[in-house]
């Protein structure tokens, strides 16, 4: 009994002893992530690829890096100025990067604490001035216009830092954006007094335009007025003519007549109307 489990024993401990070794040979490097082989503290420059991976035992080790989209949040707020010298702050500054795979290796031998330090504070920072210093009070607070352009100030920085397309920025998303309240204050004031302005414009306006209809109502009466005048002068100008041009001297002489006979100085007698007496004559 003693002899079989000596037996056992020997037979055991080889087999555990090369699983062990089986296990401490094999490094699996999940999807998102590429391996960086250390041999007796010395880097390979060529990362090592997702899935199963060999080692030696006690002579390499694989380590992980993340090469899958991460964010780094900046919290507080950052302060800058715009192109016309307006003191401007941006809160809560969040940039979403990745490393490049085929640059693992090189991220993991030069940068202490790559997962904390990589993108730093000091560099999106700076960053983010570069860019409100280029943009206009109103484009300065715009995200569609900020955001890109600190992206693109941020990956310049990392490109000069660490070599072209090493950190890959993806995205940068500010929070909050404003300027210093004595600003926002004096923006206020100002924008009251325009539309109070532009109000007294409008009723300006209205003034004018009533004054303007008022005259042409006016002038639209005169015309009429003179319109009617002049229809009405030529009206009796036209009947004095025909007037004047029906007064004959045969039609004077026949007034003339008439009045004599009238006033009695002329005597009538018979249809023929016969002059038989000048009353008129006689005195």
């Amino acid at each position: 009994m003693t002899k079989s489990k000596s037996t056992l024993k020997a037979v055991m401990v080889p087999i555990v002893m090369a699983g062990f070794l089986m296990i401490c040979s094999i490094s699996v490097i999940p999807t998102g992530y590429t391996g960086v082989r250390i041999t007796f503290g010395q880097i390979d420059k060529a990362a090592v690829k997702n899935g199963f991976n060999f080692k030696i035992p006690f002579v390499q080790s694989i380590k992980k890096v993340n090469n899958k989209k991460q964010d780094i949040k900046f919290e507080g707020q950052i302060w800058s100025e715009t192109v016309s010298r307006t003191p401007i702050y941006y809160d809560t500054v969040t940039v979403t990067y990745q490393i490049n795979p085929q640059k693992s290796a090189w991220i993991y031998a030069n940068i202490t604490d790559y997962d904390k330090s990589l993108v730093s504070q000091d560099l999106v920072s700076s960053a983010i001035k570069a860019s409100s210093k280029r943009l206009s009070d109103a484009e300065s607070t715009n995200r569609a216009v900020i955001e890109p352009l600190a992206q693109e100030n941020i990956q310049k920085s990392l490109n000069e830092k660490y070599g072209d397309n090493t950190v890959i920025v993806n995205k940068v998303v500010i929070s909050e954006a404003d300027f210093e309240e004595s600003y926002n204050e004096a923006i206020a004031a100002k924008q009251q007094s325009q539309l109070a302005s532009e109000r007294q414009a409008i009723e300006n306006q209205k003034a004018i335009d009533k004054a303007a209809a008022d005259a042409s109502v006016a002038k639209t009466k005169a015309l009429a007025d003179a319109e009617v005048k002049k229809i009405t002068t030529d009206a009796d100008v036209d009947r004095y003519r025909r007037i004047g041009e029906a007064i004959t001297p045969e039609l004077i002489k026949k007034w003339e007549m008439d009045a004599r006979i009238a006033h009695g100085w002329v005597t009538v007698q018979g249809a023929d109307t016969k002059i038989i007496k000048d009353v008129s004559a006689e005195e």
